[in-house]
């Protein structure tokens, strides 16, 4: 389940599924509609919404598909992801806390007896087709990339994308920094595979589809995001060693929440500031590798190794390099915190890596600096910070179960006097990674 605080506009739509998404009557406690496979209450002129997913959703999908293309599919969900501390250092070979969450692609997927590759995408009401035997070979800056990607790296290792049909839905909120893009690479992938009749490991569907996303879309991410799309378990954080892919899994506590909570900025992490980041941490690495042999990434590279020499560098790759060495050690101690349920020092380790993130790595945004700074100031919050690529996107915030009610009035109602905007705020189970559903 999560819960969405949401603004419900009037609509010129007057159907039913238009009257439950629009409600005339905002001032009716427990007004109850279904609207796209979900189930949604709503009551008060600030609308806090309860989002679970029905019973019917699944077979809502495959009468969708039926419809469309005839047959029975199979599904495969794939979750998005939240990162609870460990921000821009899994390109850095270095270590991640991520926990996926109950925001998921799904992909009901049927053979064809053709050739053809046809994906019709939910989201943007759209279908589009492909000859299997002769994939694009470079990317169209389009949502079909993604798939398009993985069908490429599968057929690379010699996996048989043939004829098949698929009928995609997302609920991942995109240009969030929940990795709508990686829930997507990762339950397509998991599809051709099941399509197919072939299986492989985890960790290599992770890298494939890390791979599709460097190579083809042209988004040079780490392997967090796909990592965790696919070993995550329920109630667990994950901490990844992003060079050898060694992992644990961390139980949360039960008496707090994951709250996410939606600038509505959006950004895209294919653009140039991303990349450019990667390319100067990569300097830096470079830099460190003459001073000491065997430096492949900034993850090799000391505190004490940074102090002794990171006055020669220039100062922006200085700030870049600064970030990434404290914000792996911080992972450090926000799992062993974690472990031995000291919450407030999680937090602090948390306010830490907003604070770098802000000032050395110069990936956050005002509107994301006055979230964090409006929850740090509501009882019952551990920590706070922005999490994902930058930009634009998502605070994550660890707040105490009974607390979470009061947090998403107040911090709802003080971001949009502060910013002249509405966030999205969703309480969040902390879910398993992929699976076939049907």
């Amino acid at each position: 389940m999560r819960v969405v605080s949401r603004d419900f506009r009037p609509s010129q739509d007057n159907s039913a599924a238009a009257r439950n998404r629009n409600p005339q009557n905002t001032d009716a406690v427990q007004k109850i509609g279904h609207v796209h496979g979900y189930t949604w209450r709503w009551g008060t002129k600030r609308i806090l919404v309860t989002v679970e997913k029905n019973s019917d959703h699944l077979q809502q999908l495959t009468e969708k598909f039926q419809a469309r293309f005839g047959g029975e599919p199979m599904v495969v969900e794939a979750p998005g992801r939240v990162n609870l501390i460990g921000e821009h250092t899994d390109y850095n070979d270095g270590f991640v806390l991520p926990a996926a969450i109950q925001f998921h692609t799904t992909v009901a997927i049927g053979p064809r007896l053709d050739r053809r590759l046809i994906i019709f995408s939910q989201n943007y009401a759209e279908q589009v087709e492909f000859d299997a035997s002769g994939l694009p070979s470079v990317a169209r800056k389009h949502w079909s990339d993604y798939i398009v990607g993985v069908a490429r790296k599968l057929q690379e290792r010699a996996i048989p994308i043939r004829g098949a049909s698929l009928f995609v839905h997302g609920d991942v909120p995109q240009g969030a920094g929940l990795s709508s893009s990686a829930s997507l690479e990762v339950a397509v992938c998991r599809a051709f595979l099941e399509v197919a009749g072939q299986t492989m490991p985890s960790v290599d569907v992770a890298l494939l589809c890390q791979r599709a996303e460097n190579e083809f879309v042209g988004a040079r991410c780490g392997i967090m995001d796909q990592f965790v799309s696919t070993r995550a378990e329920r109630n667990h954080a994950l901490q990844l060693d992003c060079r050898s892919l060694e992992y644990s899994q961390q139980p949360l506590p039960s008496d707090i929440r994951v709250v996410i909570c939606n600038t509505m900025v959006k950004h895209s992490v294919a653009g140039g500031e991303y990349n450019q980041r990667r390319q100067e941490c990569e300097a830096g690495a470079r830099f460190f590798a003459e001073r000491r042999p065997g430096i492949q990434a900034l993850r090799d590279v000391s505190e004490d190794e940074f102090r002794r020499y990171g006055g020669e560098l220039p100062e922006i790759i200085r700030k870049r390099c600064r970030h990434v060495i404290a914000e792996n050690a911080r992972v450090t101690e926000a799992s062993g915190a974690l472990r031995q349920n000291d919450l407030g020092t999680f937090g602090k380790l948390m306010e830490a890596s907003h604070a770098s993130l802000r000032h050395d790595f110069e990936v956050s945004c005002p509107e994301l600096d006055v979230m964090v700074s409006l929850a740090n100031g509501i009882d019952g919050v551990y920590g706070a910070r922005m999490t994902g690529g930058g930009f634009g996107g998502c605070t994550v915030n660890l707040v105490r179960a009974e607390s979470v009610e009061t947090f998403q009035k107040k911090i709802t109602a003080q971001y949009e006097h502060a910013v002249g905007q509405r966030p999205e705020i969703y309480v969040c189970t902390v879910e398993a990674g992929v699976r076939r559903v049907r």
